[in-house]
């Protein structure tokens, strides 16, 4: 154990090092750019490049305290890169700020608001940089078997065998997991390899240099998780707890802390603060583009509507959005007017009869859903998001397929995920469903300009179309 924790500290020493071998080549460059490069028009006398270097000592110390302050040096296997890039920014920020006080409160000649900007932007872009190729490099030495340390997972069920082969998928964490511990094994964990019960724990800590034990026991088991957490309250291990929620897939868990008390998020959506106004800003810019350049072949499809099929051009139809609210989702007209005067609401059918000549064409090329364009536009809808579904039939498929209601937890959108994987028409609502959640809880902007890429080769014409 001492040698795992000497080892995290080795490493955040050399983090450390990096840091301040890569800030202080930020400093120079941003001298250089800004003073020597001749592409800022200077108004006062250039400073010696001497007064720079005076100043490295001092940018050591404020190095040190703004990135401790930003806990860029809390060093774990199971960290994520994305919390990294903000220790990063926060760090280099604070730091940039602190030098930018110094100077100016003794009106240092090496005062510059532009060079102090340019220092910060080349000191997040290095650090980052180095942060991103030592983890390449630790990674890969990790893969290959070096620096490991060692896990046991307790339990035996289903989440417990995820979770061995999730350490399994990434080698590259370095974690190693040599066993089961559980006290209710059957034929069903045969292939386990259980090393023993509960109390047989803090040996097996002891034997093998356990650092980390994962708690893999169903909801129903609560009791056996007081008892295993009780026992490694004797021990020097990293904990940490495997949510075993079945019907859940799709769905990201999340930790908060309210007061002191510990909560897990089960149905949060990324949908939110400047997250909503970049989709937004993005669904108006395309949504208004897309309605101008094709705006004339619009006309065209509108004109052969009307030439092929008696009544009205656009068909205007219920569907539900976001958090359920309905809205009227424009079509072009496929079917005959008079198509759901006998049925009622019914689920669209391969070679549907009620179709006209010239709706078949327009559902098999999903070119009726064009005019959805102005839907986007007048915020209805989003370019991306789950398919808007009629709200009798959300009333059948909430009561039989779980979760189904998360999908309303973002705006409804003309194409998406699913449907760029083939899961559209008569197909499996439960793929549906499942696609649509992987969606809401990994939402990127990225990932929308990805699924409208997809769509132009995969979302249009489809056999399940119809």
């Amino acid at each position: 154990m001492i040698m795992i924790h000497q080892r995290s500290q080795l490493l955040s020493t050399c983090f450390l090092l990096t840091d301040l071998v890569l800030t202080t080549t930020a400093w120079f460059l941003a001298y250089f750019f800004y003073f020597e490069s001749g592409w800022f028009h200077l108004e006062k006398t250039i400073p010696s490049f001497y007064l720079c270097l005076q100043r490295v000592p001092l940018l050591w110390l404020l190095c040190a305290v703004a990135y401790r302050l930003a806990a860029m040096y809390d060093v774990g296997r199971l960290r994520r890169f994305r919390e990294e890039m903000v220790a990063v920014f926060k760090g280099s920020l604070l730091l940039a700020l602190l030098v930018m006080a110094r100077i100016f409160f003794l009106h240092d000649a090496y005062e510059s608001r532009a060079g102090i900007l340019i220092f910060w932007l080349l000191s997040v872009f290095l650090v980052l940089i180095g942060r991103r190729s030592a983890w390449a490099v630790i990674r890969t030495l990790r893969s290959h078997g070096y620096n490991q340390t060692f896990s046991i997972i307790v339990g035996a069920g289903r989440a417990a065998r995820k979770m061995a082969r999730a350490l399994q998928r990434v080698s590259w964490l370095g974690i190693k997991n040599i066993g089961f511990v559980d006290e209710r094994t059957n034929r069903l964990s045969g292939d386990l390899d259980v090393l023993g019960g509960f109390a047989d724990l803090p040996e097996l800590i002891e034997k093998y240099g356990v650092r980390h034990v994962f708690v893999a026991l169903p909801l129903d088991r609560t009791d056996d998780a007081r008892r295993v957490f009780a026992i490694l309250s004797r021990s020097l291990v990293e904990v940490r707890m495997v949510c075993d929620v079945p019907n859940l897939a799709g769905l990201s868990l999340t930790t908060t802390n309210l007061d002191g008390l510990p909560l897990i998020g089960l149905r949060e959506s990324p949908h939110f603060g400047l997250n909503i106004v970049f989709k937004r800003t993005m669904d108006i810019v395309l949504s208004a583009l897309g309605l101008i350049v094709l705006a004339p072949f619009l006309s065209l499809i509108a004109v052969l509507v009307k030439l092929t099929s008696p009544g009205p051009i656009f068909y205007r139809q219920e569907r539900c959005g976001l958090n359920g609210r309905p809205f009227h989702m424009l079509k072009f007209r496929s079917l005959r007017v008079d198509a759901e005067q006998k049925t009622g609401a019914v689920w669209a059918v391969k070679n549907d009869p009620r179709r006209t000549r010239l709706g078949a064409f327009l559902r098999q090329t999903s070119l009726d859903e064009l005019p959805q364009l102005w839907n986007v536009l007048m915020g209805d809808m989003s370019l991306v998001g789950p398919r808007p579904e009629r709200p009798v039939f959300i009333q059948q498929f909430s009561k039989t397929i779980p979760n189904y209601m998360a999908r309303h937890c973002v705006k409804a959108g003309i194409t998406g995920w699913a449907q760029v994987h083939g899961w559209r028409g008569n197909t499996s609502l439960r793929k549906r469903l499942q696609y649509d959640l992987y969606y809401i809880t990994h939402w990127t902007p990225w990932l929308d300009l990805r699924i409208l890429w997809m769509t132009l080769f995969h979302g249009f014409v489809h056999r399940n179309a119809y």
